[in-house]
């Protein structure tokens, strides 16, 4: 199963399926699923969004992830900002290619998939940096990937609007094959 990169178009024409993936990896309602539709087809129409989507032998989503070049106004954006001095915002936002979404179906978890996406994600991005928000909890795959591939701590135990878990947020240097994050 490898990754290959999606037009926003192709996000859209498999979107059922990508929310699908989304809701089970991140353990989520059907409700609070269903609310995100709307907003992943927005996100297809920001600066620099690019995505990747992986198959199984059937030809189905079994993986995804997507992201943007992160601005001024937009959400997760000025959430981050507004916990960060103005120190950490120039070091890690102010050229920063965010990965909004990265996951991989329960079922075909711990093969690869992950990072193959994110390398895949993040390979060319002409930005300084990159950033993401994950669950808290140093023992799951997501994190295991990301400490391994270099990514530091922004900030730590944000609680973001419709979920209750903390999260972290972590950021490292572009590209994703300079030793130095």
């Amino acid at each position: 199963m490898t990754p290959v990169r999606w037009s926003a178009r192709d996000v859209v024409s498999h979107l059922d399926e990508v929310l699908n993936v989304y809701g089970s990896a991140m353990n989520y309602s059907p409700s609070l699923v269903e609310g995100r539709r709307g907003i992943l087809v927005a996100h297809t129409r920001r600066p620099e969004f690019r995505a990747v989507g992986t198959f199984d032998a059937e030809g189905h989503v079994v993986g995804f992830g997507y992201g943007y070049r992160g601005e001024p106004g937009q959400w997760w954006h000025e959430h981050v900002r507004s916990r960060l001095d103005p120190n950490g915002y120039r070091a890690w936002l102010s050229d920063c290619f965010e990965v909004v979404e990265l996951h991989v179906a329960p079922g075909v978890q711990g093969q690869g998939i992950g990072e193959k996406q994110i390398r895949l994600l993040l390979e060319g991005v002409n930005r300084r940096t990159t950033a993401l928000s994950t669950p808290e909890g140093g023992e799951s795959r997501a994190w295991k990937l990301y400490r391994r591939l270099g990514f530091l701590d922004v900030l730590r135990d944000v609680v973001f609007p419709g979920d209750d878990r903390p999260f972290a947020v972590l950021g490292r240097g572009l590209p994703l094959d300079d030793p130095t994050p």
